[in-house]
Parts: C-alpha cells; structure tokens; sequence
C-alpha cells in the first residue's frame, strides 16, 4: 500500500501545481496492470506480486514527471501558448499568422516561452523552434481544433499561464478545457464572408458559433482587437468593452525600396481592371479559395496578356512586387486591418481599398491612399493614381511615413503587460482562496 499512497501523494500535488502530463503514461501503465490482474486471477499467489509491480512502475512514472518539472524550474517570465488554424509557412497563410509570429518572436525576446499550435501542411515538420518560437503542428482546417484540445488534455504542450486563442470565424473553445486565463484575438468579424464561401446551412452555423456562442464561452476572457473596427463590431455581438484592447499591426522594418525600381509600365497588384490604361499590368498574388475561379474569368474575357496569377510567393518576392506595383489594390470585403497595407506603405506604395473594417484605420483616405464604396468608385481611384505621377507620388511617400508610426515592438509590449496583468490577477485570486499558484506573475515590457 505504500507504492499506492505515495502514488497518490505524488499525483495530487501535480494536479494541484497544473500538471497533467503525467497521465498519459500513467494512464497506459494502469491499463496493462489490470490486463496483468485479470490475466493472473486465478493464480492467487501470484496477484499480490503482480499489484504491488503494478504500483511500483506507477509510483516510478510519476516520481519521474515530478523530477522533470522539479528540474526544468519555472521561466522567468509566463510561458504562452498560442492556438491558430495555421502558420506564416503555410500556403494560405495571412496577415492574422504574420501578426502572431512578430508578436510570438518578441514576446521570446522579451523572455517568454512561447510555443505556436497549428495545422499540418505539406512539407511542414510535425515540430521545430524557429526564432525560438516552438512551433507544434497537427491536424487539417478543421481538425486542427480537436487535436488542440486533446493535446492540452494529455499535457503535451507543457506547462503554460496563459493561452492566447485566435480566432478565425471558428474558435478553439480553450476555455473549456484549459484553467488558464485566456486571450481572444481577434483580427474582424466574419459576418459576410460565411455566405460567401459556404452553403446556406453551414454559413448559419458558423455565424451563430461566432456570434452567438463564442461570445458566451469567452465571456471572462479579455480581447484582443487589431483595430477600433473589429473593437466596436466585438462589442455589437455583446463583448464588454472593458475586456477589448486594441493592439495595431506593425509595419515592415528594414525595407530597402531601393533594390526594386517601380515598374515601367502601370502596374496594379491584386485585382482585375479593364484596359482604360496603356500597357497595364495585374499581379494577383496569393493563393485563395478564389484562385481558380479568377483564372477562369481572366481566360474567358481574354486577358491573359494583362493578369499574371504569381500564386504563393515568398517574403522577399512579395516585397519586390509591392515595390514594383503602382498601386495596390485591395477589395476586400472584410478586414480587421489589412497588415498588405501596411507592407505596400513600408515601399512607398499607396492603396485603393472600400471603406469598412480596420481600412479605415490603415489606409488615410486621401493621403496614403483611396478609400472607396462602391465598384465604380474602386476602378475610377485606380485609374485616378494610375494617370496621375504626382498623386501616386505623394500618396506613397505619405503612407511610407504613416506606416512607420506602427511598430512591432510597441505592439508586442502593450501585448507582454495584458499578460502579465492577466497573470498577477489570477496570482491574486489563487493566494486569496488559499490555492496553489499556479501562474508566474511576470513585469510588463
């Protein structure tokens, strides 16, 4: 009985310290002891000997686990996880995963572990660190949220004190399983754009996760909005203003514009115009839901000499087309930001966007670019910078300059004192029931 006693003392004082890592081994060396019971039943001297081995190898995994935790000590700062559907590296990657890794990447710096869940794509080690973030890939588009919650049940991401869960129009529900605080980010709401890329039956239903249920479930969690746009729309599905901060994207650092001269001939990045202008060009970059039908379109009304379809590209060669272009163009029928704003205005080139989301924010109608509302109006400001030198000119040095207002840094450390006032509450709340704290308080940066 005292292998079994001490087990148990062992196994409480893990739980209560957070850790469940132990119970997938435990749980798999309980299991074959009972296959050992039944199978010696009728061996009675033999039971006796088979339970206290039984208890023994138990007693020995979880003097184990406690050894690691006792070695690995706590971090300096609290240890962050954070939940999205997908990575930089990933085909279909955007804005919303460049905005998590720059804030991932400085939150390290600043001395936080931070470790990164998301799909699996092809080509994608299962795990791997890069600039020290660790990076855990598993599952599909929409099985990447189970396995989140299966991992964090059998303690694989190890310990963590806060989770911050993005949300992508389908949330990963972390508060139902996880005891940590947890931190909803938020880029914009998908109300339009459930019935633009799913039937009648599964737009309803993802609209009423995201506008009805999440809202419920995140109810004690505080958010993260990356504009005053997705800030109020937050709040019309009920979302209690106090809890929303807005944080900004930042803007590309160290960009040499001087490396890609503008294009000779007028050049639009992203989006489809008639041939109003000598000599047009159209780089569509990216690779989307919409790829396939665009190609179709641009075949059949004859204009395959006009749009190149670059696909997925690469940082540097997505800068070099930005720097290129004469304008960019983006008619987007949502964003929270629009972090390609950002990067255009980082090489001096101006944008033509509809009025709506965090555009309004990222785009100074009139100065660094045109805002739009409607078709009409979006062709005549592209035709407006594409004639006009001076314009296009002036608007790109404008958003040049307005861009660089925007840094990483600032972003990550209004992001770095949310966690840490995050985990001096629940540090506060844990000392005055009397419980183990389990959270690191840890300074703002």
């Amino acid at each position: 009985m005292i292998p079994a006693g001490l087990t148990v003392v062992l196994l409480e004082s893990m739980m209560g310290a957070g850790r469940v890592a132990w119970a997938w081994t435990c749980g798999a060396v309980a299991v074959a002891g009972m296959v050992a019971i039944v199978q010696t039943a009728a061996r009675p001297n033999v039971v006796p000997s088979v339970m206290v081995a039984v208890h023994a190898s138990l007693l020995g995994v979880a003097a184990a686990h406690v050894r690691r935790v006792l070695a690995a000590g706590r971090p300096a700062r609290g240890a962050v996880l954070i939940l999205n559907w997908r990575d930089r590296a990933h085909p279909q990657g955007g804005g919303s995963e460049v905005y998590v890794e720059e804030m991932a990447r400085r939150l390290v710096a600043g001395g936080r572990p931070v470790g990164v869940f998301c799909a699996a794509h092809h080509g994608a080690p299962r795990e791997e660190v890069r600039h020290g973030v660790r990076f855990v890939r598993r599952g599909g588009r929409w099985t990447v949220y189970g396995w989140a919650a299966l991992y964090h049940v059998l303690g694989r991401f190890g310990p963590h004190d806060v989770v911050i869960d993005v949300h992508n129009g389908v949330p990963f529900f972390s508060p139902l399983y996880c005891g940590r605080p947890v931190v909803v980010l938020v880029h914009h709401v998908h109300q339009e754009q459930w019935a633009m890329w799913f039937g009648p039956r599964v737009a309803r239903l993802g609209w009423w996760i995201e506008s009805w249920l999440s809202p419920r479930v995140y109810r004690k969690s505080d958010y993260v909005a990356v504009s005053s746009a997705t800030g109020r729309d937050l709040e019309r599905l009920g979302v209690d203003p106090e809890r929303i901060t807005v944080i900004h994207n930042g803007a590309p650092e160290g960009v040499d514009i001087a490396r890609a001269a503008r294009a000779s001939h007028p050049t639009i990045c992203y989006v489809g115009l008639t041939k109003e202008v000598p000599e047009l060009r159209v780089r569509v970059i990216g690779r989307g839901p919409s790829l396939d039908s665009l190609r179709v379109l641009s075949d059949r009304l004859g204009i395959g000499d006009v749009v190149r379809f670059d696909g997925f590209v690469g940082e540097t060669a997505k800068t070099r087309a930005l720097a290129e272009a004469w304008v960019l163009a983006l008619p987007s029928v949502k964003e929270g930001w629009g972090l390609v704003v950002s990067e255009a205005a980082a090489v001096a080139t101006p944008a033509v966007a509809f009025r709506l989301g965090g555009l309004v924010e990222s785009v100074r109608d009139g100065e660094t670019g045109i805002l739009v509302d409607s078709f009409e109006g979006f062709v005549e400001a592209l035709r407006s910078i594409l004639v006009d030198e001076d314009l296009r000119d002036r608007m790109g040095c404008a958003a040049r300059a307005y861009g660089a207002g925007f840094r990483w840094e600032e972003s990550a450390a209004r992001l770095d004192a949310l966690l840490a006032d995050l985990e001096r509450e629940l540090v506060e709340e844990q000392i005055r029931a009397g419980e183990p704290v389990l959270a690191t308080p840890a300074s703002g940066g």
